[in-house]
């Protein structure tokens, strides 16, 4: 824990996880200024103008903060231009890159002597940050929010990192309170990234509507459906773990099968705000969420029993 508070320049060892659509450089900078890591989420269409927006606010009067990116993106070149020109107060202290191949992104992170970071969900991944050098391993469970891969748990996937490296190892995935926080630093983590917590907060770029739906919501259910529905070109192995709506719950395991009418649906559903058809990235701690919250209130929460 101190390896990572040290290393980061944070208080506690909390890192809100890059959260494309909700977690942004008013999110980051309140988590950070609270003691935490924000991290920003950059979607795969992020502009280098948006990544430079979002670190200015981020990084306000100094405060420490990082990006997520995600390999597998057709213009993730472009956004890795982007981040590595960010300088002074807008230089990250940490950058992750996840999903997908991340040997030649964080092969030029570091060479541009920024500290970087992977999400790994098996063992396959783990190798690969390892061998691209990868600084910090985040080792995400299934039980998380969002994409990512849904073979192992987070205590299996994290006993996993431990046993494989000294670097310092993120727990990840179904992380939503202190008594969470407290289990996962005991089994040896340094830190632990999470972002279920944090999806209620004001700072938060998702709606007043989503935060809502969120905190009335208590099943989640892992899937390929929005990016389907979407036609979002995501990797099949990473799918993305959601509110169960009534549309989710309908074709979840069975995406390859939806129709240009359920499409449409979803569509016109998004469109009216209508929060069945929004997609809700949350962990299975989504039934801990109880309300709007602030991002101050959420990181004194999960330090609570440290």
């Amino acid at each position: 824990m101190a390896a990572l508070i040290d290393l980061l320049g944070i208080r506690h060892p909390i890192v809100c996880a890059p959260m494309a659509g909700v977690a942004g450089g008013r999110l980051a900078h309140a988590v950070s200024s609270a003691g935490g890591l924000g991290m920003i989420g950059a979607r795969g269409s992020a502009s280098p103008e948006w990544i430079a927006e979002q670190a200015a606010l981020a990084g306000a009067g100094g405060t420490p903060f990082g990006i997520g990116l995600m390999a597998w993106v057709p213009q993730r070149s472009t956004q890795l231009d982007a981040v590595i020109a960010l300088a002074g107060e807008q230089r990250p202290a940490l950058v992750s890159v996840s999903f997908g191949d991340v040997t030649e992104p964080v092969a030029r992170l570091r060479d541009a002597g920024l500290r970087t970071a992977c999400q790994v969900g098996n063992a396959a991944d783990l190798e690969m940050a390892l061998a691209a050098g990868a600084d910090l391993i985040i080792a995400r469970g299934g039980e998380g929010g969002g994409h990512g891969r849904d073979e192992m748990g987070t205590e299996a996937i994290l006993d996993l990192a431990l046993g494989a490296t000294d670097r310092p190892v993120l727990a990840a995935g179904g992380i939503s309170t202190a008594d969470d926080v407290a289990r996962a630093l005991g089994k040896g983590a340094a830190g632990v990234w999470c972002g279920t917590p944090f999806l209620t907060c004001v700072e938060a770029d998702n709606t007043p509507q989503a935060r809502t739906a969120l905190v009335a919501a208590d099943d989640t259910r892992y899937s390929r459906v929005h990016d389907v529905a979407q036609d979002i070109a995501w990797p099949r192995e990473f799918g993305g773990r959601a509110v169960a709506t009534p549309f989710v719950r309908r074709w979840s395991g069975d995406e390859d099968a939806m129709t240009g009418d359920a499409r449409g649906e979803h569509a016109a559903g998004r469109e009216r705000g209508d929060t069945d058809y929004t997609p809700l990235y949350a962990g299975v701690g989504v039934d801990h969420l109880t309300a709007e919250t602030d991002a101050a209130s959420v990181v004194r929460a999960l330090v609570d029993a440290i």
